[in-house]
Parts: structure tokens; C-alpha cells; sequence
């Protein structure tokens, strides 16, 4: 039996063993997907090495850009984007790293995208690497939020009254409101959004958060990150299945 799986710090939050297995299921496919915690990312190859039938695996927070040096190459989005959410281990055992966050969020955002041209994207992690990559190619100019101030960045503090009107999209990459601490919740000024804002939350585990909760009450647009988790899983069952 084939073996896919994904590998995370804590992965109690993830639908994707349930969502790859019944796919599998539907499709009369003899494999099986299973998920790996690991404590840190080197503890990766001892992985690979006692799962020897795993051809794929998918990468979740914090690993998606520690992971980069543990392969053997990426695919230009991933390079690009400099990080990796899926990787594919050849018959050689090589692995080769890409990227399908990116087009998985494009996918889910286009139907709420309307004029909006310019967002705010919060966190800096692997996550917002991909969306921010994902926003450029759709023709979205991005700002990145973050706790911290450096050159690339502006922080929660300097969300203005003026940011947030000229800013109608609002796309939370950060962990916060995850399950099970589903009391968090980006410290955004939500008196300040409108009907004209719509507010992307990558969390999809609740599937109402409370970054979605305080964005409705506002009168904001929102939607949460199932459709992009069920997008890039697609993807990925694409390219782990096209380097045969």
C-alpha cells in the first residue's frame, strides 16, 4: 500500500487524513494517509527511513521552510515562494519539494476577489509566503502585518484608520483561533472594517473563528480556509501523481 501523510509539530486541528482517506476510499485507490507529528524537522529523515512505502507528504506549521534543506530540489513555485507545503520522494528517494498552497488559495479567493487590489496579509510564516506570492499573481498588492517591525513589515500597531480603508483585503496566515485555542484572534482594529472588506481566514478548524466572528459583526465579508485545504490537497494528489 501506498503512503502519504503529513508532517507537522501538533496536527490534532487537520481534516486532511480524512479528507485524502475518503478520496482514496471513493476511488478504489490502495492507499493510505496517515499523520506525523514530529518534535522537530530532523526528525524527518529517521521518518522516512522507518515509513518506507510514504510517497508523499504534505507540510504544516512550522516546518514549511525549515523543511528546504532536508531536499533534494524545488519546483521553481516553491523556490519562488521559498517554501514548501508538499513533497514527493521518487523511487531514487529523492526528495523534491512545491508549493500548492499558492494556487489552492487563488483558487478558493477569486470568487470574493471582485476590485480588491490591495491587502493586508498577517504573519510571515511558510502560509503568508504562498499567499503573498498567490495575491501578486492575481494582480493584489500585499502588506505584510506582523508583532514585529522590520523592512518588509508594518506592525498591528499601525493599522490606521486610513490602512484599513485603503486595504480591502484582509488575509490572516497566523495560526491564531486554531483549534483548540479558538479564543485567539488577530489583534486587527475590527471597528474599522466595512461591507467593501472581505476577510480571508487560512484556519479552517473552527470553521467559524473568532478573526471571522469580529469581521462579520463589522459588517465584513469573510470565509474560512476549507475550500483552500481541499484546493491544495488536490494539487498535491496532481503533482505527487505526475512524476510517475
Amino acid at each position: 500500500m501506498t503512503g502519504y501523510g503529513l508532517i507537522g509539530r501538533t496536527l490534532g486541528h487537520s481534516f486532511s487524513a480524512s479528507y485524502f482517506n475518503s478520496f482514496f476510499k471513493e476511488r478504489n485507490i490502495d492507499a493510505e494517509y496517515n499523520l506525523f507529528e514530529l518534535r522537530e524537522i530532523s526528525d524527518l529523515p529517521q521518518l522516512l527511513y522507518s515509513h518506507p512505502h510514504l510517497r508523499g507528504l504534505n507540510v504544516t506549521i512550522p516546518y514549511k521552510q525549515e523543511v528546504i534543506p532536508f531536499l533534494s530540489g524545488l519546483t521553481p513555485e516553491a523556490e519562488s515562494i521559498g517554501a514548501v507545503n508538499t513533497v514527493l520522494r521518487t523511487a531514487s528517494g529523492d526528495l523534491l519539494g512545491h508549493n500548492t498552497d499558492a494556487p489552492g488559495f487563488s483558487k478558493a479567493l477569486l470568487p470574493h476577489l471582485a476590485d480588491r487590489r490591495q491587502a493586508l496579509v498577517l504573519g510571515t510564516g511558510g502560509a503568508s509566503r504562498a499567499v503573498v506570492y498567490a495575491l501578486r499573481q492575481l494582480g493584489v498588492e500585499p502588506t505584510l502585518v506582523s508583532r514585529r517591525k522590520t523592512p518588509d513589515t508594518i506592525t498591528y500597531g499601525e493599522l490606521t484608520p486610513d490602512v484599513i480603508r485603503t486595504h480591502p483585503l484582509i488575509v490572516n496566515c497566523t495560526p491564531l483561533g486554531t483549534w483548540p485555542e479558538t479564543d485567539r484572534f488577530p489583534p486587527i482594529p475590527y471597528n474599522l472594517l466595512t461591507s467593501s472588506h472581505f476577510c480571508f481566514d487560512l484556519v479552517y478548524n473552527p470553521p467559524l473563528t473568532q478573526f471571522m466572528k469580529l469581521s462579520i459583526e463589522a459588517g465584513a465579508g469573510t470565509c474560512n480556509g476549507l475550500e483552500m485545504l481541499h484546493y491544495q490537497a488536490d494539487f498535491a494528489w496532481i503533482y505527487w501523481n505526475s512524476q510517475k
